[in-house]
């Protein structure tokens, strides 16, 4: 078992970052198709799982075997087989055109070098009615600073504008992030 895997599960898990309260917003329904990019350890994806039901689709992305490797597992354990893993290098993602209601990034846009660019090439992999969550840290916190974990705000929105999509909502109930939703 990944230590480094149950940690992010922990921390999403933490009622400090409201994991109910986000999985209320995204009101998944049964039968939708959701792209959990940065899926770690996969609490969410496995969230999603049950949200979308047997009808629906999650895939459970990371760029880290291991993380992958947690999540296999822990949908084997459940009984979920609604989830498919996809390990990713740099910003390829061979996932189906047209067919995702969800794109959720919780704590990974820091990760990405060329944000406009990713975000451009994602548009093709959502549905007409699709959506893109972006949580992303907030510049505060030594650690986050110190290795530059976090991207304002202002930036995702403009970065997002530059990209095509425009704001749909956006929530302050998170204490350290930001939590805006995207439409094309």
């Amino acid at each position: 078992m990944s230590f480094e895997a149950k940690m992010f599960n922990r921390r999403a898990f933490d009622p400090k970052y409201k994991p109910n309260r986000i999985m209320e917003v995204l009101a998944l329904q049964k039968g939708q198709v959701v792209a959990d990019i940065g899926s770690g350890g996969g609490y969410f994806s496995l969230r999603f799982a049950n949200a979308v039901g047997k009808e629906g689709r999650v895939y459970a992305v990371d760029t880290n075997p291991k993380m992958l490797e947690f999540v296999r597992q822990n949908t084997k354990e459940k009984g979920i087989d609604n989830v498919e893993t996809l390990l990713v290098e740099g910003d390829d993602l061979p996932l189906p055109e047209k067919a995702l209601n969800l794109i959720f990034m919780r704590n990974v846009c820091h990760h990405l070098p060329n944000r406009v660019e990713y975000f451009k090439k994602v548009k093709n992999l959502l549905k007409p009615e699709g959506k893109i969550v972006i949580i992303e840290y907030r510049h505060s916190g030594v650690f986050r600073r110190i290795f530059r974990h976090y991207v304002p705000q202002k930036n995702i929105i403009n970065e997002m504008n530059e990209a095509g999509y425009k704001i749909k909502e956006t929530f302050d109930f998170l204490p350290d992030q930001s939590f805006t939703i995207f439409v094309v």
